[in-house]
């Protein structure tokens, strides 16, 4: 599988498996866990995507408990985690209120309890998982490249910020923001065109792509144009709807890193398929037109 460098110290694998969902399946126990990674491992599949909050903060505890019992997995995979939403639930049962935290003592505090919680030394990539509208650039700055030179996080970078936000915090910063993790797919088109994903590409900057699936939108309710070329193009290349999905997003030239997330370890197995399929220029638009329900202008 190909890997893609963020900034000048961290490479990732070309396709992220995403840990979100963890915490909601029935099996939660360390070998469980230990055979998801092994089976994104197959494939080459190495980053794993966590946030403090997953599985009502949860979720980086069940993926600890499995290194611990198979600390060799530790040295084979990157891991991505996020901090600053604070929701009322779990250990932070008593805030009065979901709000973000960008300030140095809640990031810190994130950061302790993430390396605590997976067993870890060093975090390999820590996103803003949200842009706060009371952020103070010069404190959130300072405090990730505090991080950075200490040597608990290995890159820093954003998750849903605008290119404003993301300028905004980089100019107060030593430390290169080298990801910023957007939704992008089939269905949310809007950042091809918005000057989001151009920012990103004019910075040199490889976006990451959280639900690039639609969260399962693509493939339920009734028959739409976008879901029979899906069904062609997967039918002429023997591969399901979801990589050709993927593998639209994987065709443009920004070097979209799409993070998948599934429970099932058949559909995890069938994660890197979508590196098999072909998508032309004129394939993308195909599907482009599907989505968007017009040709282009």
């Amino acid at each position: 599988m190909d890997r893609v460098k963020l900034g000048n110290d961290l490479t990732v694998s070309r396709l992220v498996y995403g840990l979100w969902r963890l915490g909601d399946d029935a099996d939660t126990s360390p070998a469980h866990v230990q055979r998801k990674v092994e089976a994104c491992l197959e494939q080459g599949i190495t980053t794993m995507d966590h946030a403090d909050i997953y599985g009502g903060y949860t979720g980086e505890a069940i993926f600890g408990a499995a290194l611990k019992a198979a600390p060799s997995l530790r040295d084979r995979i990157e891991i991505v985690t996020k901090c600053g939403i604070v929701a009322p639930m779990g250990r932070h049962a008593g805030a009065r209120v979901k709000h973000y935290d960008t300030g140095r003592a809640h990031i810190t505090t994130s950061v302790e309890t993430s390396l605590r919680d997976m067993g870890l030394e060093r975090i390999d990539l820590l996103l803003i998982h949200r842009p706060d509208p009371m952020i103070d650039p010069a404190e959130t700055g300072a405090v990730l490249d505090e991080l950075v030179a200490s040597g608990k996080v290995r890159a820093v970078g954003v998750s849903n910020f605008r290119p404003h936000d993301l300028s905004l915090l980089q100019s107060a910063m030593a430390s290169p923001l080298v990801t910023n993790q957007i939704e992008l797919s089939l269905l949310e088109t809007d950042a091809f065109t918005n000057g989001d994903l151009a920012s990103l590409m004019e910075r040199r900057i490889h976006p990451m792509a959280w639900s690039p699936l639609g969260g399962g939108r693509l493939f339920g309710g009734e028959a739409t144009p976008l879901k029979a070329k899906l069904t062609e193009i997967a039918r002429a290349q023997g591969v399901d709807e979801g990589a050709v999905a993927i593998a639209w997003l994987l065709a443009h030239p920004a070097k979209i890193l799409p993070v998948l997330g599934t429970n099932a370890l058949s559909r995890i197995a069938a994660i890197s398929d979508a590196l098999r399929v072909e998508i032309d220029r004129q394939a993308w638009f195909e599907l482009y037109t599907a989505a968007k329900g017009q040709e282009v202008p």
